[in-house]
């Protein structure tokens, strides 16, 4: 059990269970700092990262993996896709799996597997092909590291985080697949719950100058539009969207990348109206219900039709960007079958 979120969910009946509530909260969000603020650094690594010893060493077959973990009475297997020089998977590791209270509840209800999205081992995926590490990486659609997918003992990927995310995010979705809250609710309504404003927060949108103004019309199924699109979900009372603008969004770079693309910045818990990619009337809020957002900020990059391209529903800093960046405003994607084949070949 992690006392800080549990107690969080159920803070509205309780008034000592608030104060210990925010007490955890904040103390935990002071860890979480460095990997979304100024400091960190997210260019490629130096030397390899150890991955924790607790993971399970696996032969890749994944159906026998998730049988293995059934018999031990767990609740199903997450497979964890990083590379060896990442330092998103360095900050995850340091920052969550190296807490001893995330390590014995992984322990506890999951087998946790190590997939390098660049690895030439075999997987044995549940359909019984046999593909290497890349290529399954590649199926499973792992753009960014690092990423977790979650299974039930039946086979069925219930959750996925793409990216890193800080402790406090980590603990609440064990616990969301650990007692099968999933089968009841969205994972952003789970969220929500136990959410309490940081209290750094300047508490509105910071709407830029790059962003188009209402209405918001950005379909574009019926005539093709002149530039790709990125629709930057947010929200108020937003810490992680004030530092990407205090810090990612005054860099130059991205600045004159940002100019070669239509931008919309829209409130995910807001009512704005708008005429989505595909033409359809709809609130941000709906959209983003739809499209299964729970972190802002999340960004959505879509092509001259309406087709999305890749989104970043994490924390992001420069380098993982810029690069997205380069992808969509060179008109890579036209180019290349998906963002991991480029990153290959650049």
């Amino acid at each position: 059990m992690f006392l800080g979120f549990r107690i969080l969910l159920i803070c509205g009946k309780l008034f000592f269970p608030v104060l210990v509530a925010i007490i955890l909260y904040q103390a935990d969000l002071k860890a979480e700092i460095p990997v979304g603020e100024k400091g960190f650094n997210d260019t490629v690594l130096d030397e390899p990262i150890l991955l924790p010893g607790w993971f399970k060493l696996s032969f890749l077959d994944i159906k026998e993996d998730l049988r293995e973990a059934k018999a031990d009475g767990k609740k199903g297997v997450i497979l964890y896709y990083g590379q060896q020089r990442c330092p998103y998977c360095k900050a995850l590791i340091e920052n969550s799996f190296n807490k001893k209270d995330i390590e014995l509840y992984i322990k506890e209800n999951f087998d946790i597997i190590a997939i390098d999205v660049r690895g030439s081992r075999i997987v044995t995926t549940l359909k019984d092909e046999k593909i290497t590490e890349k290529k399954y990486s590649i199926l499973q659609n792992a753009s960014f590291t690092p990423t977790l997918e979650f299974y039930d003992t039946q086979g069925v990927r219930v959750h996925r985080l793409v990216g890193y995310f800080p402790p406090y995010t980590i603990r609440a979705a064990l616990e969301f697949v650990s007692d099968e809250h999933y089968k009841n609710e969205t994972f952003k309504t789970y969220l929500d719950r136990g959410n309490i404003p940081h209290r750094d927060s300047k508490g509105e949108i910071y709407y830029r100058h790059f962003s188009m103004k209402s209405p918001y019309y950005l379909a574009r199924n019926k005539i093709r539009a002149q530039r790709p699109l990125m629709v930057i979900f947010e929200q108020k009372n937003c810490h992680a969207c004030d530092v990407l603008h205090a810090s990612v969004f005054q860099n130059e770079v991205i600045l004159s990348r940002i100019n070669n693309i239509d931008v919309v910045q829209l409130d995910m818990s807001g009512d704005e109206k708008v005429i989505d990619p595909a033409g359809r009337k709809i609130t941000s809020r709906h959209w983003a219900e739809e499209l299964g957002i729970f972190y802002a900020p999340t960004m959505v990059f879509y092509d001259e039709s309406g087709v999305e391209l890749l989104r970043l529903g994490s924390v992001v800093h420069f380098n993982r960007l810029n690069k997205v960046l380069r992808y969509i405003d060179t008109h890579a994607y036209r180019n290349y079958k998906n963002f991991i084949d480029w990153l290959v070949a650049n």
